[in-house]
């Protein structure tokens, strides 16, 4: 049988081991992030002689947006895979799917993006109040939009042709 001595070396070594990992995924994500401060500072820098330090800023931050725009629509569109590619009624379906479904779908395919931006919006809530309210008055409408929608039947639609004003 194992001694407890080693029990407790083996617990220490993967006690030091996993907290070890967490400190690389840390220092990593810290040098990340001040490398892409320092890289718009520098654009900002060398834009400003061309257009102005305020048209610099504009333009780093424009930058910035629709980057952050387009990892938010690359996660919420549709993937190629086979799964999506069942023909015509596949498409269909996609089409007529709510803003909410797919947010839920692209949180289901994504669930690391999905916490990384949970644990951003988390830490940029901390302090702001009126962010922490509007997240909870989402979240709670998120939570009873399913209980509504199961309470009341689907009404068929009709043409806007049939029916009066």
């Amino acid at each position: 049988m194992f001694d407890s001595a080693a029990i407790k070396s083996t617990i220490r070594k993967a006690a030091a081991a996993l907290i070890g990992f967490v400190m690389a995924l840390i220092l990593l994500a810290a040098l990340l992030l001040t490398g892409l401060h320092l890289l718009v500072s520098a654009a900002t820098l060398a834009l400003a002689p061309l257009v102005g330090q305020a048209g610099a800023m504009a333009i780093s931050g424009l930058v910035c947006v629709l980057l952050v725009a387009l990892f938010f629509y690359r996660l919420v569109s549709p993937g190629s895979s086979s799964k999506s590619q069942s023909g015509s009624e596949g498409s269909s379906k996609t089409a007529s799917r709510s803003p909410i479904q797919t947010l839920r779908s692209a949180i289901t395919d994504n669930p690391l993006e999905a916490i990384a931006i949970a644990f951003a919006a988390g830490i940029a809530g901390h302090n702001d109040s009126r962010l922490r309210r509007l997240l909870l008055q989402g979240g709670m409408a998120m939570m009873e939009e399913p209980e509504k929608s199961a309470a009341t039947p689907a009404e068929p639609q009709t043409s806007g042709a049939d029916t009066p004003p």
